[in-house]
């Protein structure tokens, strides 16, 4: 039988306590330090001692009701419960992205903001009940809009970048006039564990808070490593942490003993202190334990011998925090006791009365935060134009509805990005080359002469910082439009969107948002240049995230549209917005045949944009679109471009009629237009640039199957013509593995033969 080592830790407490004298020898004043030359008073020390008991007494609360089935998640904060020194070092608006073992910085946090019930929101959030104020039972996390705590799943480092991009914006949005909901002296804690501190992502966002400090931008976070030397079983080698943060520049290193409070909140008030003042990052390094093993299902003895284990629990920073409030004169054993004993009877009270609480059961209900739609709100503020003195302002030179001479697809972007940034002052534009430069295809170009290095930057070479950038600024209030300089690049950092930016609204039933808008220069059909990184065609990895959207125009005006409904999106709605713009259509100007500038378009005026999810439909030697066409094609970005081409080859050379469907929004698929289409002409071609497998053709496919079969007398005949499964190649052996027109004239006459 398993010994129960969470009741030996609390048996452990409960005889500390009781072999103290029953009143305290010495009574001392609580208004006075704990020690002589250090902060902590009394008073405070007994405050803190509480929330370490509350953290504890959970702990063991987590473990009953997951015994009795009505609890799911045992990963304790015992053996860190110092952390509730952190919180008491630091004002209740700084936001706080935590580690999983924060509990009694919660229980702390509480206590500074009125009307806070810290117990029973945990015990709710461990029964994933419906009730549970932050996530409402999709998952325990330690969160709350009041105190300034946006949820954190399990973080293997995930939260460090966001916390780096909400720091960055702090102090710019109080320059730029945004408003937020932290105070403009606020400092943004982040804590981790020490596996975590060696993870790619925490040194990559500690590295980017270091290179914008060193170049005097404001970066007031502070990065609290809880090193408990484990990782699950894996040890942290002894001195690791301070040997690898202890000496860099422009970073000031805080160390402490986290097992005494005393120890502890003086290292974190001077830590805070710094960062507040000088508005730079800095590393606070608490030495702590891991007591009652990962989680409550880890079995710690396989992997650590079991007088370790006891020697570990005579360290219990509790038993110490009462020890030392003892042995100072500001209580006495039998007092301590009575408040852990009677904060237990709250605790079991109230876990009785959370496991009784309904759980959530509909679908509908679950997934309902993960992408929220307001169709009108959306369309009245994409096409909102209040706001024509500035943008003439802006376009000194004449507004671009009015030039007369049709531009390409970069030109338009162009233009709708300095629209934009008028039309929401709290929007920025950063990325690699973004500034000066203007991007790589100058897509960005002037910008930041017109509105400032404040809204427009440059950021170093790493996509993980930039996306964090992108969702620490969203949380503080911003509403940016982060540049990925190519699509093969996100996968260096997919998980800052999968894992961080998609489900924030999904985890704090969206109480949290972090709308934004990412642009990124994508596809194929680059003519031999750049290989896979700069030449690619999958965006499976996209599309396997929850809850964001993949707009993807092809031509100039509809750039615009779809741009302003992203935007709008992300604005009305916190939605996370992929924007894919083709590489190889940026500067096309023709489209049959040489200098006919069938493929430049007029700027859309304010006031005007493309619907959400919807596509738009070409007609080929068929002008009437309620005809049956011969054939319909379904594709988007350089396969739209070549279809049209194929299918005026079709029209002149075999007299065959086409529909040809630009998706425009990969996701979610127009699927009315789709099977409304394809109903039409009874035979469908899809041109996807994409890889076969895991291609949006795939997607395609599945809505012409399910849509289709519905009230049919027949099923369309259906086919599809992909890019290859494989990486496209250097040189002129890319035209061999991706569509090309001859390839869809070719299908469309095997289908119609």
């Amino acid at each position: 039988m398993a010994v129960n080592r969470a009741h030996i830790v609390d048996q452990q407490l409960i005889d500390a306590l009781k072999s103290y004298p029953q009143a305290a020898l010495d009574r001392s004043d609580l208004d006075v330090p704990v020690r002589a030359g250090f902060r902590l008073t009394g008073r405070e020390l007994l405050e803190l001692i509480e929330s370490q008991f509350q953290a504890r007494l959970l702990d063991l609360e987590a473990r009953k009701l997951k015994a009795r089935g009505t609890a799911y998640y045992t990963i304790a904060s015992a053996g860190h419960e110092g952390n509730a020194a952190v919180a008491a070092a630091l004002h209740p608006t700084d936001p706080a992205f935590l580690h999983y073992r924060s509990g009694a910085f919660f229980a702390q946090r509480a206590k500074q903001v009125r009307a806070q019930t810290p117990i029973f929101d945990t015990l709710l959030s461990l029964c994933a009940s419906i009730d549970d104020p932050i996530a409402q039972g999709r998952h325990k996390v330690f969160g709350s809009k009041a105190l300034a705590i946006p949820p954190q799943t399990s973080t293997i480092a995930s939260h460090l970048p966001k916390a780096m991009g909400a720091a960055l914006s702090v102090d710019r949005a109080a320059h730029l006039g945004i408003a937020t909901d932290a105070a403009e002296d606020s400092i943004v804690v982040c804590s981790f564990g020490d596996a975590s501190a060696n993870h790619s992502t925490a040194v990559g966002a500690i590295n980017a808070a270091q290179w914008a400090s060193f170049q005097r931008v404001p970066m007031p976070v502070l990065f609290v490593c809880e090193d408990n030397g484990l990782g699950i079983s894996v040890h942290t080698p002894r001195g690791w942490i301070k040997e690898s943060y202890g000496h860099q520049k422009g970073l000031r290193y805080f160390e402490a003993d986290g097992l005494d409070l005393v120890s502890a909140y003086e290292a974190a008030s001077e830590a805070a202190e710094y960062v507040r003042s000088k508005r730079a990052p800095a590393f606070l390094h608490l030495d702590l334990i891991r007591m009652l093993g990962h989680a409550g299902s880890d079995v710690e003895t396989v992997y650590r011998d079991k007088n370790l284990i006891r020697a570990v629990e005579t360290q219990d920073p509790v038993l110490r925090s009462c020890r030392l409030a003892i042995h100072a004169g500001f209580a006495s054993g039998a007092e301590l006791l009575t408040i852990y004993e009677e904060l237990r009877e709250r605790i079991s009270a109230a876990g009785r009365e959370a496991e009784t609480r309904l759980h959530l059961h509909d679908p509908v209900d679950i997934i309902a935060p993960l992408g929220p739609y307001h169709a009108e709100p959306v369309q009245i503020e994409a096409e909102r134009a209040d706001y024509h003195d500035a943008r003439a302002y802006v376009f000194d030179r004449g507004l671009p509805e009015h030039d007369k001479r049709p531009r390409h697809l970069a030109v338009q972007l162009n233009r709708c990005l300095s629209d934009l940034m008028v039309k929401y002052p709290q929007t920025m534009i950063f990325g690699e080359d973004v500034a000066k430069k203007g991007g790589v295809y100058h897509v960005t170009a002037d910008l930041w002469e017109k509105f400032g290095t404040g809204r427009v930057f440059n950021t170093l070479l790493d996509e993980t910082s930039i996306l964090g950038v992108a969702i620490g600024a969203a949380q503080i209030g911003f509403l940016p439009i982060p540049e990925i300089q190519y699509l093969a690049y996100f996968h260096n950092a997919g998980d800052q969107i999968r894992g961080e930016a998609s489900s924030l609204q999904f985890f704090s039933n969206d109480q949290f948002r972090n709308p934004m808008v990412i642009r990124m220069a994508s596809w194929g059909y680059q003519r031999g240049f750049g290989g896979h990184f700069h030449n690619d065609n999958s965006i499976a990895a996209l599309r396997d995230i929850p809850g964001v959207i993949i707009a993807c125009p092809t031509r100039g005006d509809d750039a615009v549209g779809m741009l302003r409904t992203c935007m709008a999106l992300a604005a009305v709605d916190g939605r996370v917005c992929f924007f894919l713009e083709p590489i190889a259509l940026y500067m096309a100007k023709d489209l049959h045949e040489a200098k006919d500038g069938e493929w430049l378009t007029h700027f859309p005026a304010p006031g005007q944009s493309v619907a959400f999810g919807k596509a738009r439909v070409y007609t080929e030697n068929n002008d009437d679109e309620s005809e049956a066409p011969d054939l319909c094609i379904i594709s988007f970005a350089n396969g739209l471009w070549r279809s049209l081409r194929a299918a005026r080859t079709l029209s002149k050379q075999h007299g065959i009629s086409t529909h040809i469907v630009d998706l425009r929004w990969l996701l979610p698929l127009d699927e009315e237009t789709i099977c409304a289409e394809a109903s039409k002409a009874g035979k469908v071609l899809v041109v996807d640039e994409g890889r076969k497998t895991g291609g949006t053709s795939e997607a395609v496919f599945t809505a012409l199957i399910e849509g289709c079969s519905q009230g049919q007398s027949s099923f369309p005949k259906i086919k599809r013509y992909t890019g290859h499964d494989t990486f496209i190649p250097l040189g002129p052996a890319w035209e061999q593995v991706l569509p090309h027109e001859q390839g869809i004239v070719d299908a469309a006459l095997e289908m119609l033969a």
